[in-house]
């Protein structure tokens, strides 16, 4: 085998990851320079140039990451939501439930370190617009599905209304979460502390929540 097979193998490897890395950060000056100026503008007032202007990027650029304006308010979102299918996968010696905890986690820091104070202009805009909205909830429902795909392959024999219950349970716990703490503006250790506290009730259910518990008065 020639030596050089490898080294070029690298060097290709190594090109490709400085692209990819080149790309994110594009797609995320993007979208951040979006989310800035309808905070600033208003989302009807900023045009596609003008956030192609303020990411110092072309308007062509724009349309090779975004097909519409819309879709640059779920820039993270769908990162994220790609990242679980991505992290869910059963590594040796854990149970099924400790990947998905793991998987979760890792995602939720992703979230927690994410757009900062343009967080709740990001929640507000899906909030206010019904044409988001149901971008959003398409999102979510595709999502659903794939968790519900993935839970079937890491508990091979699992209940059907389980697998179903199991996923929307769990997405819709997170974006609920996720959705609070943007809107009421938490900084990031009280987000981190919040995601923390939604895993838990994801993992051990509603009776984890004493005041469900209890008889009423």
């Amino acid at each position: 085998m020639d030596g050089r097979t490898g080294v070029n193998g690298g060097q290709d490897t190594a090109r490709t990851s400085l692209r990819e890395r080149k790309k994110r950060r594009t797609r995320q000056a993007i979208a951040n320079a979006a989310l800035r100026l309808f905070a600033e503008r208003g989302y009807e007032e900023t045009t596609i140039a003008d956030i192609a202007a303020a990411a110092d990027v072309a308007p062509r650029t724009f349309f090779s990451y975004f097909p519409s304006k819309e879709d640059v308010v779920f820039a993270e979102i769908d990162d994220r939501l790609a990242e679980v299918s991505e992290q869910l996968r059963r590594t040796p010696g854990e149970t099924p439930m400790q990947t998905i905890r793991r998987s979760v986690m890792d995602v939720l820091e992703a979230i927690v370190s994410e757009h900062g104070e343009y967080g709740a202009v990001q929640i507000s805009l899906i909030l206010q617009r019904p044409g988001l909205q149901a971008r959003a909830l398409q999102r979510m429902t595709d999502t659903q599905e794939k968790i519900e795909a993935l839970l079937r392959d890491l508990c091979p024999g699992i209940a059907e209304i389980d697998a179903v219950a199991a996923s929307g349970v769990a997405i819709g716990g997170m974006q609920a979460v996720v959705a609070h703490c943007r809107r009421e503006g938490y900084d990031p250790l009280s987000m981190r502390t919040a995601l923390d506290r939604a895993v838990d009730i994801v993992e051990h259910g509603l009776v984890s929540v004493e005041a469900l518990t209890r008889p009423s008065p």
